[in-house]
């Protein structure tokens, strides 16, 4: 790549964590910077902290540039992203001292795109604004460099930045762009007001959910920017049928979420983290419940944000129930739900607690490490009291709840969410609506056996490489109405990983982690280098490397297709079993 070619990767969640977005982005960027070295810039929102603690400011760098945006009322900060693999730069936009053009610049959007912002809230317009400003920036820095601007690539993550594209567009400007959705706003809303996506489907029309669910906003940016994109991508082939549905396009490249490596200790650093994990969520789950647990006890997780149903926690903690009432269960299970809450701070008793073990009393709440706000509406704690997981000490099964969000200062584990989940053994994410499905494969990159479906896409992309844990990662079938079956699924998974003798856990572990080898960003890269040639309207010619990525989709059709007829199979015997 040339020096007068550029590329911009544009997301809120740059060097911003606050979204399964930012793990993508992050852990992507060792292998673009492999591929782009300096011509790569991540562009993400500056909230002028004191201290952003992703990011490391390195004022020199670009500063030449910087003096002349400043001149177009355009203010950034450079550097790199902190603590990430491949340490790329990074240009922090300040869209706060944008705001007075906001008027004229939704005006333009609905004007144009008919995207109509009435009713809409300051998250929205400090999304739209942002797009905005990255997207001068782009402009800024290109005219200065005098960038080829037909060999530069500007890359949109998600609606909050998809105003930036329309803005490159509606000004004829001429920086080739790709825009990439996640989530469809309308088919994760659907979800999240508890309709039935897959039943319904091909009833839907995204412009009239849009309407119906309140984001009419968003989904017109999602879609305006997937529809004048010269390339529109997104992370899964079920995501891709999804816009078909609801944005009228179906993604011209889909690139698949991988997973860098360099996150996970190696050798005797990875026993030694795995060792400290342990011992740490031992220690506070023994704090908490105020007895001690089984040396074998059995360590669950499922992390992940907070969608109750999205997620499957409801599914999940109704597993926890049918495994407490196992006759057949041997083995102690501990559970932990790493959740992020909406919480008020860790608990000041159980830090006192953690600091002075002889303290002799017992707690009220023996589940969550943090305080909530209103705990009696929380819907995590309601289904633990639904399905009658008390922590009792003749249970089988004990659960954690960590509603605060582990980035290494939560006040009661201090560790980041990585650093405790490789002290786990085994995962379980019964996802009703997950485009890709990061938490398993995080999982899996870190050697811990886990459990998802194939609502996944990674679940999708992977089931036709593991089916059961005995391969180190299980795809559980779900659909609209098969809930129970799922639930006697997980338990019966989690029964069998449970009886498993050391060595058979160790094959285990070794099987998925050849597993996660398969989807690494060394690999998946390839996609993304297919979305820019596709923007440039250049031919993709795969390379070596490529070839062993170019199957990944055909993969994933043949996946589908076994996954299909799994599904007739399993009709076709319900429905034989009925007469």
């Amino acid at each position: 790549m040339k020096k007068d070619e550029y590329i911009f990767e544009t997301g809120w969640e740059v060097c911003n964590k606050v979204g399964g977005i930012y793990t993508v982005l992050s852990t992507l960027a060792a292998s673009l910077v492999a591929e782009y070295g300096e011509n790569l810039f991540y562009i993400g929102p500056d909230f002028n902290m004191d201290c952003n603690p992703y990011f490391t400011e390195k004022a020199s760098l670009h500063a030449d540039w910087k003096c002349k945006a400043e001149e177009e009322g355009i203010y950034v900060k450079t550097g790199y992203w902190k603590n990430v693999p491949g340490n790329p730069q990074v240009i922090l936009v300040d869209y706060k001292r944008m705001m007075d053009d906001k008027g004229s610049f939704l005006y333009k959007l609905w004007a144009q795109y008919n995207i109509d912002s009435m009713g809409t809230n300051a998250d929205y317009e400090a999304n739209v604004m942002f797009g905005y400003a990255a997207a001068r920036a782009v402009d800024s820095f290109c005219k200065y460099y005098k960038a080829k601007a037909e060999k530069t690539v500007a890359q949109f993550h998600e609606w909050q930045t998809a105003s930036g594209l329309l803005y490159l567009k509606m000004n004829n400007l001429p920086y080739k762009t790709v825009f990439t959705t996640h989530a469809t706003t309308v088919g994760r809303s659907i979800c999240f007001n508890n309709k039935l996506l897959y039943q319904y489907f091909q009833n839907y029309y995204g412009d009239q959910m849009a309407m119906e669910l309140g984001v009419k906003a968003q989904h017109g940016l999602e879609k305006h920017g997937a529809l004048k994109a010269d390339c529109f991508t997104t992370v899964s082939r079920l995501t891709s049928r999804e816009c078909a549905q609801l944005l009228d396009k179906p993604a011209d490249v889909v690139t698949l979420n991988g997973f860098e490596a360099g996150f996970v200790p190696k050798g005797a650093g990875y026993d030694k983290a795995r060792s400290e994990a342990r011992a740490q969520l031992t220690r506070v789950a023994e704090t908490l419940m105020g007895y001690k647990l089984e040396k074998n006890a059995l360590m669950v997780g499922i992390s992940g944000r907070l969608e109750y149903r999205n997620k499957g926690i409801d599914v999940f903690s109704e597993a926890m129930k049918a495994l407490n009432q196992d006759v057949n269960l041997k083995r102690q299970i501990v559970a932990f739900i790493m959740v992020p809450d909406w919480i008020d701070g860790a608990r000041k008793d159980l830090q006192e607690k953690l600091q002075n073990p002889k303290q002799k009393y017992q707690f009220a709440d023996v589940r969550t490490t943090h305080e909530l706000h209103q705990p009696q509406y929380d819907a995590v704690l309601q289904g633990l009291n639904y399905f009658q997981l008390q922590n009792n000490d003749k249970d089988k099964v004990k659960v954690v709840f960590i509603p605060s969000l582990l980035d290494g200062n939560d006040g009661i584990f201090n560790k980041s969410y990585y650093e405790l989940l490789i002290g786990l053994d085994m995962t379980v994410f019964p996802s009703y609506y997950e485009p890709w499905g990061y938490t398993p494969m995080e999982s899996a990159a870190f050697g811990i056996p886990t459990i998802t479906t194939d609502l996944a896409g990674f679940g999708l992309w992977v089931s036709d490489k593991a089916e059961h844990i005995s391969n180190g990662v299980a795809v559980i079938h779900r659909d609209d109405s098969n809930r129970h079956e799922v639930v006697d699924s997980i338990r019966q998974e989690i029964e069998t990983f449970a009886d498993y003798s050391d060595k058979e856990v160790e094959a285990c572990r070794k099987k998925v982690k050849q597993i996660a080898d398969k989807g690494s960003w060394s690999h998946f890269v390839e996609y993304y280098k297919q979305a820019f040639a596709f923007a440039k309207g250049e031919k993709y010619v795969p390379g070596e490397k490529n070839a062993k990525v170019s199957t990944a989709k055909t993969t994933a059709e043949k996946a589908e297709k076994k996954t299909a007829v799994k599904r007739s199979t399993k009709t076709a015997a319900k429905k034989t079993e009925k007469k």
